[in-house]
C-alpha cells in the first residue's frame, strides 16, 4: 500500500511516499514543495497546491496523512500555517484519498519513542527505518515520519476492526 506523508509549511511543505506491506516499510520518494516568500499568500498557496498535485499524480498513493498544526505564540503565523495545512489536506482529498491527521507528539512517539524528540532524532530514525534513503531535508524527513506513523497506526486500526468483526460474527 502506497502512503503519502505531508509536513505542511507555507515556505516548505515536506512530502514523503512509502510503501507499507504489513509492518514492512519501503521508501519510494521524498521531497519538498517550496514557495517563494516574495510571492503573495495566495500565490504561495497556489504553488503548494500545484506541487502537491504533481506529487500525487507522479507517485499515486492510496492514502495520505498530514501533521496537525500546533498553536504557537504568533496568531498570524498559526493562521498562515493553517492555510498551508488546508492545502495539504485538500489536494489528497480532491484526488479521492482518505486523509488522516496526527499530532506532532504522536508522530514523534511512533517513530522515535519520545513525544518531544528533536528533528535530528527524527531524521536518524527515519534513516534507520528506511535504510539507504537520501533525505532531501528536514521537512521531507518529517513528512516521511508522518507516513511511517500512519502506516503503523492504520495497521493497528485494521487489526482492531478485524477482531471486532470476528467477535461480532462469533457472538462473543
Amino acid at each position: 500500500m502506497r502512503l503519502l506523508g505531508l509536513d505542511p509549511g507555507l515556505r516548505n511543505t515536506g512530502w514523503g511516499v512509502i510503501e507499507s506491506d504489513g509492518y514492512r516499510l519501503r521508501h519510494v520518494a521524498n521531497g519538498v514543495v517550496s514557495a517563494d516568500t516574495r510571492l503573495s499568500l495566495a500565490e504561495r498557496l497556489a504553488t503548494l497546491h500545484e506541487g502537491l498535485v504533481g506529487v500525487i499524480d507522479l507517485y499515486r498513493p492510496v492514502e495520505a496523512a498530514v501533521e496537525e498544526t500546533f498553536v504557537n505564540n504568533n496568531p498570524s503565523s498559526t493562521l498562515k500555517l493553517g492555510q498551508a495545512r488546508g492545502i495539504a489536506m485538500l489536494v489528497p482529498a480532491q484526488a479521492g484519498l482518505p486523509v488522516a491527521e496526527y499530532t506532532p507528539n504522536m508522530i514523534k512517539k511512533t517513530v522515535v519513542g519520545a513525544g518531544h524528540a528533536a528533528k535530528e532524532q527524527i531524521q536518524m530514525m527515519v534513516s534507520t527505518l528506511l535504510p539507504g534513503i537520501t533525505l532531501v531535508g528536514p521537512d521531507s524527513a518529517d513528512a516521511l515520519a508522518v507516513a511511517i506513523c500512519h502506516a503503523h497506526h492504520r495497521q493497528t486500526a485494521a487489526y482492531i476492526k478485524a477482531a471486532t468483526v470476528r467477535r461480532a460474527v462469533v457472538g462473543g
